[in-house]
């Protein structure tokens, strides 16, 4: 017998079968590696016990000149400051109209039909009414959500049931604010959505209902913001968390504003707002491929002229700007088929653009990161980088990935850094999904892949707060790398870490192999368990097309638990463990799930023998 030393190359390959990866890791879950090896992710804690409504998918931070450290946070039914664990709603007011006795009530009934001629409500928006009287034994002078709607009149759901039927309230003033927006792409239904002839005719939309998808920026210590085909939004940071946000076209000396956009943006230099996507000055049709830019530090005026450096610049290559991000010298604009450089070159030119790359994808407008002056990014079926030049990233995962992949839901697709461990995440919806709930991590400091499962729906890295924060479905924010558990509720649950190796064995299979002990080398440092463990499974196999566990370990066990026995003054563990595994070929498999577990797997060795010939 002799021991072998069971030492695989970082990272994970399923671009090749699990026997031809040899040599590799196969499978991944909550695992990281560092300097090689791998080991357990960090655990998550959230923010506070606060909740926001909707599914929120974009998030920005900043300090004001207060010192305030704030985090926007927009969702498909509101927008938020999270400020101190606690979220105020600055979602801005669509309209406001004064009504005279709108209510009626049902007795017995919390249900309470509202008239407003002309509302331009959406079900699912707020409203907030204020001044009125009671009717039916309720007052309403508070914020309700709509329900069943049509374009007259809509539903609200009072706190109790009324009292009596009745119509009044007397006079109503009534705030409307912004339409909210879907949580998932929603399919059009209805004919020509299917097959051909499927469907009722005159029923539903031609194209799919999109996400609800922000974007924002600083303006200085106040927030430019926007939501994908909507109009350009100002926070003022003076007026206080509790103030609402009001459309840019009804600040001071606003001026030929758009009027419909996709992205809102500020150069981070030379303060110019911008909106990507936008209507023409003097039209009303937003045009998808029009950039237009405000006056130098003056985000109200858009109006060009000689005195100013306001401005327009549509691009051609492409069918629709979809997002940008912030790089060292320019801004990166990507088309849905292009990548361009924007740089600023002062009057009478201003801003101009210059074409980086071309016949590329981008999953959606959440898609791409920015790290070391590189930009990475996900699209429609691989992976990019833009170093200067445009070019595919090398992906050990790529076809695990689109291969499982709901592309439906591309819009739902985010990206995001982890500066501390040189990481590039995206999360996605898998193929059966239409929620997030898996991801890809690109491992830029080693140039490796690993994956896994878990659902965020935005993500930011930023030097202004200790760690990574995301959002979750829980509707809260939380701390990433924080302890090893996961704390997005009130109640700690354990994170289970698996990794899993591709098959290895003895002279390229000629040979069963039999194992019956393995030593160990793995620590538990940073875990928080009084005995922490882990287990170590070996996965026999009788050939590559066989199932695991074929032929059976002859009656004998084919995992062990290693646990921690001593801290002071090294660590230690379990020396040894025995096994009984006969095999032409193996997995190997580690594996934790109990609370307070953190490890890092070093290389362990195999008493490994020849166990004759099979045919």
């Amino acid at each position: 017998m002799s021991f072998q030393k069971l030492q695989l190359k970082p990272g994970v390959d399923r671009e090749n079968t699990r026997y031809a990866a040899e040599g590799s890791w196969y499978e991944t879950d909550k695992v990281r590696f560092r300097r090689g090896m791998p080991q357990k992710i960090g655990g998550w804690a959230r923010l506070s016990s606060a909740t926001f409504l909707g599914v929120c998918r974009s998030m920005f931070n900043w300090v004001t000149l207060g010192r305030q450290n704030l985090v926007s946070v927009g969702t498909n039914l509101k927008y938020y400051i999270e400020r101190g664990t606690a979220y105020y709603d600055v979602t801005p007011i669509r309209s406001t109209v004064t009504l005279t006795n709108p209510f009626t009530t049902t007795s017995g009934s919390a249900v309470v039909l509202v008239t407003d001629v002309a509302h331009g409500a959406l079900a699912n928006d707020f409203v907030t009414f204020s001044g009125g009287t009671a009717v039916g034994g309720l007052t309403l002078n508070a914020e309700f959500q709509i329900s069943f709607i049509n374009d007259d009149s809509y539903n609200i759901t009072a706190a109790s049931a009324a009292s009596s039927s009745a119509v009044g309230g007397g006079t109503v003033t009534t705030a409307y604010q912004t339409n909210t927006g879907n949580a998932i792409v929603v399919p059009f239904v209805g004919w020509g959505a299917g097959t051909w002839g499927s469907g009722e005719w005159g029923i539903g939309d031609t194209t799919n209902a999109p996400i609800r998808l922000w974007s924002q920026a600083n303006f200085g210590e106040d927030l430019f913001f926007t939501y994908r085909g909507g109009v350009p939004f100002y926070w003022e940071a003076s007026n206080g968390v509790a103030t609402r946000a009001v459309y840019v076209s009804a600040l001071a000396g606003a001026s030929d504003v758009p009027t419909v956009v996709n992205k809102a943006f500020v150069s981070d230099i030379f303060r110019f707002a911008f909106c990507f996507g936008a209507n023409e000055l003097g039209s009303v049709p937003l045009d998808p491929m029009l950039i237009r830019w405000s006056d130098q530090e003056d985000v109200a005026n858009w109006t060009p002229a000689a005195t100013n450096q306001a401005g327009s610049l549509r691009l051609s290559r492409g069918s629709e700007i979809i997002t940008t991000l912030q790089a060292r010298q320019e801004i990166l604009i990507w088309t849905d088929t292009a990548l361009y450089g924007l740089q600023y070159l002062g009057a009478p030119e201003v801003w101009g653009a210059q074409l980086l790359g071309d016949n590329i994808t981008i999953a959606s407008p959440n898609a791409a990161a920015y790290s070391g002056n590189i930009a990475y990014w996900m699209g429609k079926d691989k992976f990019y980088i833009y170093d200067a030049t445009v070019k595919t990233l090398s992906c050990s995962i790529r076809s695990y990935i689109f291969n499982d992949f709901n592309s439906a839901q591309y819009e739902q697709v985010i990206a995001g850094t982890n500066e501390r461990f040189d990481e590039i995440w995206w999360f996605y919806c898998s193929a059966d999904s239409t929620q997030i709930d898996s991801y890809a991590v690109y491992n830029y400091e080693q140039g490796i892949w690993y994956y896994g499962t878990l659902a965020r729906t935005a993500w930011i890295d930023s030097d202004l707060r200790d760690n990574p924060v995301a959002a979750t479905y829980s509707n809260n924010l939380v701390n990433h790398e924080v302890g090893y558990d996961n704390k997005e509720t009130a109640t700690t649950v354990a994170i289970t870490a698996t990794i899993v190796s591709s098959e290895f064995d003895l002279d390229d299979g000629e040979r069963f192999m039999f194992i019956n002990r393995m030593l160990p080398d793995v620590t538990f440092d940073g875990s928080t368990a009084n005995s922490p463990a882990a287990v170590m499974t070996l996965l026999p196999l009788e050939n590559s097309g066989s199932g695991y566990n074929s032929p059976a370990s002859e009656g004998g066990n084919d995992n062990a638990t290693v646990t921690r026995s001593a801290v002071v003054p090294i660590e230690k563990f379990t020396g040894q463990v025995f096994v009984r595994v006969r095999g032409r070929q193996m997995a190997f498999k580690l594996e934790s799930t109990a609370i307070g577990v953190a490890w890092k797997l070093g290389i362990p060795r195999l008493d490994m023998r020849p166990d004759g010939r099979r045919g």
